[in-house]
């Protein structure tokens, strides 16, 4: 990764809050990656099981260290690209609203057809009909107006 960003290519990371075996020290880590490898974006998320994975009995993240995290990232890396995930959304209904309140900047609306994307759930509860989808783009947009933002459709790229 290190090497596609030494020759420019966009680079990003990423890790599920509150996933199996993580404690204080393994998010330290992860936060000083981000911090010495300044990457173009982070997807960071709470960890939400899936029935048919052996963590199925795994507690979920929690939003609230989640929104504190994203929150540290800004911080630490102001420029970042920094999505308020859909499982913020699944966590909560109005969990990627406060993800963007927190210091996201970022959502990415579900562009995979309608027909399929049961086939892409990766943890259960998933939202997958809603304002996450492409087609949901005016609900969206009305959910981030009421939070005081706008969406904007550009690719993202980081201009200095």
């Amino acid at each position: 990764m290190k090497n596609l960003k030494k020759i420019g290519y966009q680079v990003g990371c990423g890790f599920m809050v509150g996933s199996p075996n993580q404690t204080s020290k393994t998010l330290a880590k992860d936060l000083r990656f981000i911090e010495t490898f300044k990457p173009d974006m982070c997807g960071i998320g709470p960890f939400i099981p899936h029935c048919d994975t052996p963590f199925k009995d795994a507690p979920a993240g929690s939003l609230e260290l989640t929104l504190f995290l994203l929150s540290l990232i800004r911080l630490i890396h102001p420029n970042i690209l920094l999505p308020a995930t859909t499982a913020l959304g699944s966590l909560h209904p109005e969990g990627r609203e406060r993800g963007i309140l927190a210091g996201a900047n970022v959502i990415m609306p579900n562009l995979s057809p309608a027909s399929v994307r049961k086939k892409y759930a990766l943890y259960n509860g998933k939202l997958s009909d809603g304002a996450e989808a492409a087609e949901g783009k005016k609900l969206l947009e009305q959910k981030i107006s009421a939070i005081g933002y706008e969406i904007v459709t550009d690719r993202g790229d980081i201009k200095f």
